[in-house]
């Protein structure tokens, strides 16, 4: 199921997803969320991360990334920090060998040029030099964390592309899925419609465009 749930995310990207998860009332759109490089495609599900400024117990910034599995997302809620990183270029080698399938940043990230180099999806807020040694410590794996927020749990799918990152809970993957396909193939009846000459509000009424985009109600 876990197999088949990847393959159907690969397929859509996040705008579709964006509006299936507005239909079905979900929150996970992680904003101001962007890929260094707007070529990048990332699906897989989260594991999470969640930083704290160091304290007099000091602490460090985090031994996981030899632990982690193939396809596996690395989810980092640094609060949002714009000056000091959580992720940088020998992470991004590790984890590029080891097949992980991005990298998810509410924070920043360093040694850009690495991850675009070896093509591996990582979205943050922005990129900066200063590393998070002795600044930041980690505070729980696998723990519910906050990226642009939204609440991800361990565990949760993330998807992202050139627009940036959306999450979805495990339990709502099948209905997101299931939506979003429905929005795509009305958006393609849409297109053609157009292009035989209806015009565009005729168009969407034709297709039950509104309907489509309104929102589910959920008791």
């Amino acid at each position: 199921m876990t197999d088949d749930i990847r393959t159907e995310l690969a397929r859509l990207d996040t705008s579709h997803l964006s509006d299936a998860l507005d239909k079905l009332g979900l929150n996970g759109q992680c904003t101001g969320l962007l890929p260094l490089d707007r070529t990048s495609r990332l699906v897989g599900r989260a594991f999470t991360v969640r930083y704290v400024p160091v304290g007099d117990d000091g602490g460090t910034v985090g031994d996981y990334i030899d632990d982690l599995e193939p396809g596996t997302v690395v989810v980092l809620d640094n609060a949002g920090r714009l000056d000091t990183t959580v992720w940088g270029d020998l992470l991004t080698a590790t984890a590029s060998h080891k097949g992980l399938a991005g990298t998810v940043i509410d924070g920043v990230c360093r040694d850009s040029d690495c991850a675009v180099d070896l093509s591996y999806p990582v979205f943050s807020r922005s990129r900066w030099m200063r590393t998070g040694k002795d600044r930041v410590r980690v505070d729980g794996y696998n723990v519910p964390v906050n990226i642009g927020g939204v609440r991800v749990e361990q565990g949760d799918w993330l998807v992202g592309d050139a627009d940036g990152v959306v999450s979805i809970p495990t339990r709502q993957a099948a209905a997101v899925i299931e939506t979003a396909i429905r929005i795509r193939e009305t958006e393609d009846r849409i297109r053609s419609a157009v292009r035989a000459g209806h015009s565009l509000v005729a168009a969407r009424e034709l297709h039950g465009y509104h309907t489509l985009q309104t929102r589910e109600v959920h008791q």
